[in-house]
C-alpha cells in the first residue's frame, strides 16, 4: 500500500500521482506493514498509562468500571452509586477484564484505561478492512493513516471512552455489510455481531447507527438487491435484533427498576431535546473534530456523484447521515459524539486519496508538515514556560493556570523530546513519494505531536485535571470528624467519582434545598461569589483547585 504498504504498491497508476522511485529494503520495512504497525502501537500506548484518572469522561467512566470491581452495576454502568444511563456496558466490561489481568502490574486506572487502545486498534483494523472491500486493497493504509490523523480521536483514544467502542462497532458493522455483494452470508453474520456489540456498546445509540443501514443499503444498492444478498440482510438483521435483546432482558429481571430509568432516560435524550445543539456550534466541532477527513470526503463524494447509489460510496455516506441525525436528536454537544463521523468519513476519504490532483495532494502534505511543526514549537515553548520561565508572558499565564505547579529541567525529558523530534523529521524527509505521502504525514505528524506533548506536559496535564489532591484533602479534613453521611450541591459525575475512588467518600446530592446530612460539600466555580448555605452550617475546610477560568473552589461545611 502507498507509503505504508508492500512494494508493488509505491506508485499508482495514474499518471498525475505516478511518483514511483527505487526504495531499498530498509524503507520497504521502515515505510511498510511493519512500519505502520509500530505507528499505531506508538500512537496508542503513549500516555494511556502514567496518570490518574482525569475529569471528566476518564474518571467519569473509570469510577464505572471501579464498580463492576467491587462487585456493583455489572448490568449497568454506575458511577459513586448512581447508575450511568443512556451507555452499554460493553466497554466497561473490557475495561474490568484489562483491569483483572493487569492490574497487579500497574495501577487499577492504568490497566482498566487500555481498554480504550484496544477498542481504538480494532476501529482502525476494521476501517481499513472496510476500505479494502469498498474501494480496493490499496486503499487500506490510506484509511488508517487517515484515521491515526484526525485531530478529535486522539485524546479520547486515551481516556475510559465508551464511544471509542461504539466507533470500533459501528466500522465492524460497515466492514461486514461492505461484504455483502460478494460474500452475503459472511458479510451480514459479520454485520450482526458488529450490530449487537454496537447496542452492548452505545445502548440505542448502536441499534440508530447500525440497524438502519441494512434497510437502506437493501432498498437503495443494486449492488445488494440480489436475491442472496436480501435473504442474508434479512437473517443478519434478524440476529443481532434477537442478540441484542438478551442484555435489556436480563437487565430487566436482575433490576426491574434500573431498566426503567435506563429506557426512560434514553427515549427522553432523543425527544425531549430535539434540534436543541445550535447550528454553528455542530459544524465549528465538525469541523476540527474530524479534520483532514471531511475535505477528502467530499471531494470522494464529488468525484462518485455520478454513481453516488454504489456500495462504496452510499454505505459510508449513509453511515455519516445518520451519525449526524443521532446528534440532532440527542443534542448532545460533547466533543466524544463526534467520533461516530471517523469510521464512515474515512472510508469515503480513502476511496478519494488515490483521485486527488497532484497540487491538492501537495497542498495536504504540507499543510500537515506546517501544522505539526508549529504545534510541536508551541509544545516546547509550554514546556520551556514552565522549567525555565521564558517565553515571560506565556510562563505567567501557565502560572495563573496552574498556580500551584513546580517543574525543575529534567535532562531525559528534554533529550525525549528532542529524539521524538528529529526521529520524525528524518522519518518525514525520507518518505517516499506516493499517492499516500499526505495521509502519512499526518498520521505521522498526529503520533509525534501527541507523544512529544505526553513527553513534556504530563505533569502539567496531570496537575490540572487531576481531583485525587481534592478527595485526598477532602478525606483528610473528615478523618477528624464523626462519621455521617456528606451531602453535596453542585457536584459532577467527576466530583463524585473522584471523591468515591481516591477517598472512598460517596455524597448525597441536596433534594428539595433539604438534607439531613450533617457535613455539606459544596463546589462553586464562580468566583467572587460562592455558595452561601445556611447560618446552621460552619465552614470548616475549603480547597481551590487549578486557576484562571478552571479555577474550582470546592467547601465542606459542618451543621452546628
Amino acid at each position: 500500500m502507498p507509503a505504508f504498504a508492500n512494494p508493488p504498491l509505491y506508485a499508482t497508476s495514474k499518471p498525475m500521482l505516478d511518483y514511483a522511485q527505487p526504495v531499498s529494503p530498509l524503507k520497504r520495512h521502515l515505510y511498510g506493514a511493519a512500519g505502520l504497525s509500530l505507528l499505531i502501537v506508538l500512537y496508542l500506548l503513549p500516555g494511556a498509562v502514567g496518570h490518574d484518572p482525569w475529569r471528566g469522561d476518564d474518571i467519569r467512566h473509570f469510577s464505572a468500571v471501579f464498580a463492576v470491581l467491587n462487585g456493583e452495576g455489572w448490568l449497568l454502568p454506575h458511577v459513586a452509586g448512581e447508575p450511568l444511563r443512556q451507555v452499554g456496558p460493553l466497554y466497561h466490561w473490557v475495561a474490568t477484564l484489562f483491569a483483572l489481568a493487569l492490574g497487579g502490574l500497574m495501577p487499577v486506572h492504568d490497566a482498566s484505561r487500555l481498554a480504550s487502545p484496544f477498542f481504538a486498534g480494532l476501529a482502525i483494523f476494521w476501517i481499513a478492512r472496510a476500505s479494502a472491500r469498498l474501494h480496493g486493497k490499496h486503499t487500506r493504509t490510506p484509511a488508517a493513516l487517515l484515521t491515526l490523523g484526525t485531530l478529535g480521536l486522539v485524546v479520547h483514544a486515551h481516556e475510559h471512552q465508551p464511544m471509542i467502542a461504539l466507533m470500533a462497532m459501528q466500522a465492524w458493522t460497515l466492514a461486514g455489510l461492505a461484504l455483502v455483494p460478494t460474500q452475503p452470508v459472511k458479510g451480514s453474520l459479520q454485520a450482526a455481531i458488529g450490530m449487537t456489540l454496537a447496542f452492548l456498546a452505545g445502548g440505542l445509540a448502536g441499534l440508530f447507527l447500525t440497524v438502519p443501514l441494512v434497510l437502506l443499503i437493501a432498498t437503495t444498492c443494486p449492488e445488494c438487491r440480489s436475491p442472496r444478498a436480501s435473504g442474508a440482510l434479512t437473517l443478519g438483521l434478524t440476529l443481532a435484533l434477537a442478540a441484542s435483546a438478551i442484555w435489556p432482558i436480563l437487565l430487566n429481571v436482575q433490576a426491574p427498576d434500573l431498566f426503567s430509568r435506563w429506557w426512560g432516560d434514553s427515549l427522553a435524550a432523543i425527544t425531549d431535546s430535539v434540534g436543541e445543539t445550535p447550528l454553528p456550534k455542530f459544524i465549528e466541532l465538525f469541523a476540527w473534530f474530524t479534520w483532514p477527513l471531511w475535505p477528502i470526503a467530499m471531494w470522494s463524494v464529488w468525484r462518485a456523484r455520478r454513481r453516488l447509489m454504489q456500495l462504496g460510496t452510499i454505505l459510508p455516506l449513509l453511515s455519516v447521515l445518520l451519525a449526524g441525525a443521532w446528534i440532532y436528536l440527542n443534542a448532545d454537544s460533547d466533543a466524544a459524539t463526534m467520533l461516530p463521523f471517523i469510521a464512515p468519513l474515512a472510508l469515503l476519504a480513502a476511496g478519494g486519496v488515490p483521485s486527488l490532483r497532484r497540487g491538492a495532494a501537495n497542498a495536504f502534505d504540507w499543510f500537515a508538515l506546517m501544522t505539526f511543526g508549529v504545534f510541536a514549537t508551541l509544545v516546547w515553548l509550554a514546556w520551556t514556560a514552565q522549567t525555565l520561565a521564558w517565553p515571560p508572558g506565556l510562563a505567567r499565564s501557565l502560572e495563573r493556570l496552574a498556580p500551584n505547579l513546580m517543574l525543575e529541567v529534567t535532562t531525559w525529558q528534554a533529550a525525549l523530546g528532542v529524539a521524538i523530534v528529529l526521529i520524525w523529521g528524518a522519518l518525514i524527509w525520507h518518505l517516499p513519494r506516493s499517492a499516500n505521502r499526505g495521509p502519512a504525514n499526518w498520521a505521522m505528524g498526529m503520533t509525534m505531536l501527541w507523544c512529544l506533548a505526553v513527553t513534556l506536559l504530563m505533569p502539567w496535564f496531570d496537575h490540572s485535571r487531576n481531583y485525587r489532591p481534592v478527595a485526598e484533602s477532602a478525606a483528610i479534613a473528615l478523618a477528624g470528624e464523626s462519621p455521617g453521611c456528606v451531602a453535596s450541591i453542585g457536584l459532577s459525575d467527576s466530583h463524585r467519582a473522584a471523591l468515591d475512588y481516591f477517598a472512598g467518600v460517596r455524597v448525597e446530592e441536596v433534594a428539595v434545598n433539604e438534607t439531613t446530612c450533617r457535613f455539606l460539600l459544596a463546589h462553586d466555580d464562580r468566583l467572587p461569589l460562592g455558595l452561601q448555605p445556611a447560618q446552621q452550617w460552619q465552614q470548616i475546610w475549603e480547597y481551590r483547585h487549578a486557576g484562571g477560568r478552571r479555577l474550582e473552589v470546592f467547601r465542606l461545611y459542618r451543621r452546628d
